[in-house]
């Protein structure tokens, strides 16, 4: 017999399942959305941490979805936390990924999953990561036959590294195309969130079916607008520094590899912005942050101790439409964004990769 908390996840991860297989249309999996964060909060698990980066309600959520496995999915779902394949992470599409895929899954232990990835990012985060998954279903509706890779909004992988735990060091890894959340965690606290990957195609939609994402809805809007938003309102002086590349690269750096790129900082510094275009500059780096519980986005937001050392820079295009990227890197942490590729439908540079990395050692590792 289920008990309260597993009648409440379970009924509420059927409607975010539900909703991935487009069974309803936006505005109810956002309803339900608050459901279930409802149902969270009446059981006593606490969805955001504001009072210690506490990994409690991730630790409980895991040991719940461990629980609704059977041996063999267990066998699969859990690795060593020294694995070599803990840091072995990307967003490409791919045939096989570590882990149990939610197609793998009952209705229950799909519900757990999501619970999961529900306690280990804010809101926001959960809503971006839900619509991602789903713009794989509008790309399989909209490539049909010609499709060279598997399109599938359930072909998103669970795995553990080590097990979940008040004491002791593990990991959890979220993965398939276009997402990669990686979070590691020792005695009770929330000790890495990196490499924590974005990515959407389209970028926006511009054609839709029922249940899915509506034309216009853009996932990772605030990444790309406040960006373009602050390199058009630089000066001719400071637009110089900011450029560092009349193209932009075709991917972002260290794409699948275990730690961030370790280049020079360059651009624009953030001393040499006014105060409206420092607070833009703000705005974004916090829309990366805020994707996580809040005690996670202001333990990054206070690491950067000194916003003199952070550096904006663009390469591409400055109009929408034509590729273009951008970083912003301090000491602590460095945000790359890169459109360039067209979407499906061939609307050109409509295909966006962003990512938030940490330079002092992502995985909670030393840095390279």
């Amino acid at each position: 017999m289920m008990s309260s908390y597993d009648n409440e996840v379970f009924f509420e991860g059927v409607c975010m399942v539900g909703t991935i297989q487009g069974r309803v249309r936006r505005a109810v999996w956002m309803t339900a959305a608050a459901c279930f964060l409802a149902g969270l909060a009446a059981t006593g698990m606490a969805v955001v941490a504001t009072a210690g980066v506490t990994a409690e309600p991730v630790t409980r959520a895991a040991q719940h979805w461990l629980q609704s496995l059977d041996s063999v999915q267990r066998e699969r779902a859990v690795r060593r936390f020294a694995d070599a394949t803990r840091t072995a992470w990307h967003f490409i599409p791919k045939n096989d990924r570590k882990g149990v895929q939610l197609r793998d899954m009952t209705d229950r232990q799909q519900a757990a999953a999501l619970a999961l990835l529900r306690s280990a990012v804010s809101a926001v985060g959960y809503e971006k990561a839900t619509s991602i998954m789903q713009l794989d279903e509008l790309l399989r509706i909209i490539e049909g036959e010609k499709a060279k890779n598997v399109r599938d909004a359930k072909r998103y992988y669970v795995t553990l590294f080590g097990m979940p735990a008040d004491t002791g060091s593990w990991g959890l890894s979220f993965e398939g195309h276009h997402l990669s959340l990686n979070m590691t965690f020792r005695d009770g606290v929330v000790v890495d969130s990196t490499p924590q990957f974005f990515g959407a195609n389209p970028a926006e939609v511009k054609a839709t079916f029922p249940g899915l994402p509506p034309t216009g809805h853009r996932v990772l809007h605030d990444e790309e607008v406040f960006a373009f938003d602050l390199v058009k309102s630089l000066d001719d002086r400071l637009r110089q520094k900011a450029v560092i590349a009349v193209e932009a690269p075709r991917e972002i750096r260290a794409a699948g590899e275990p730690q961030a790129a370790r280049d020079n900082v360059v651009g624009v510094a953030y001393t040499e912005l006014n105060t409206d275009q420092q607070a833009l500059l703000r705005r974004l780096v916090e829309t990366y942050c805020r994707v996580m519980p809040e005690a996670v986005a202001e333990e990054r937001l206070a690491q950067i101790t000194n916003w003199g050392d952070v550096h904006f820079a663009w390469a591409g295009s400055l109009k929408p439409g034509v590729g273009h990227a951008y970083r912003v890197e301090g000491p602590t942490f460095a945000i790359e964004f890169v459109n360039v590729q067209p979407d499906a439908e061939g609307n050109p540079a409509n295909h966006i990769h962003c990512i938030w990395r940490d330079r002092t050692g992502d995985f909670d590792l030393p840095a390279e």
